[in-house]
């Protein structure tokens, strides 16, 4: 993974970050992956990804419409839609989840875990990824410092757009709804500045006075 700089591609990130749950009585069964706070059960990342997204293929109007595979691919489109709608439905009425008030949290953790990597402070990064991503994130890393000095990275605000890809909802007692967490998948599209040093100081790449060429599109697992 180029971790810093991918032209016209995509990157893929997960985060780790906790969720409130509704008050439990003393004698209440502390679910797995979750700690208890007082009378209160606080709900932590289970450190994976539920149903990876993945970009789905286009497909033609006539191949959906009028072949047995453009049937089952819509078929399987509505069902992914309804989980989107149900997760999010479950989110708002549970903790007040606005869309705007989210977006704007999640593009702090996006622009900090950036900030991060260019300065190569992995220890920061564990508070604020998952596991697996953190090996990734560090292997890459070191990747970049082998090939690079240092290097400089400006992110352009706002974002140019950033949008909900896919939310799941994963239960972890199926006779109680609200021992659950949601997971969201989300894009972000933003225009970024890039320049890299040798060890003596000299450009060897990039041009920090300028916008890389084409837009990022990153995509981050909450």
């Amino acid at each position: 993974m180029e971790l810093l700089l991918r032209i016209n591609h995509a990157r893929s990130m997960s985060t780790a970050a906790p969720a409130p749950a509704p008050p439990s009585s003393p004698s209440s069964k502390v679910p797995v992956g979750a700690r208890k706070v007082g009378r209160k059960v606080v709900m932590m990342s289970p450190g994976f990804v539920y149903e990876p997204y993945s970009i789905r293929e286009p497909i033609s109007f006539w191949k959906r419409w009028f072949t047995p595979s453009g049937w089952k691919r819509t078929k399987e489109d509505i069902v992914l839609e309804m989980k989107n709608a149900y997760a999010v439905s479950r989110l708002r009425k549970k903790t007040g989840y606005t869309k705007n008030q989210f977006y704007d949290h999640a593009f702090k953790i996006y622009k900090e875990a950036n900030m991060l990597m260019v300065r190569g402070d992995t220890s920061s990064l564990r508070k604020i990824l998952t596991e697996r991503m953190h090996s990734t994130v560090k292997n890459g890393v070191k990747r970049r410092q082998s090939r690079w000095s240092s290097v400089h990275w400006e992110l352009v605000e706002p974002a140019v757009s950033i949008r909900t890809l896919r939310a799941r909802m994963i239960g972890l007692d199926k006779n109680d709804l609200d021992k659950a967490f949601v997971q969201l998948t989300l894009e972000f599209v933003t225009k970024q500045k890039f320049e890299a040093y040798n060890s003596k100081g000299d450009v060897v790449y990039g041009d920090k006075s300028k916008e890389v060429s084409k837009n990022m599109s990153d995509y981050l697992e909450f």
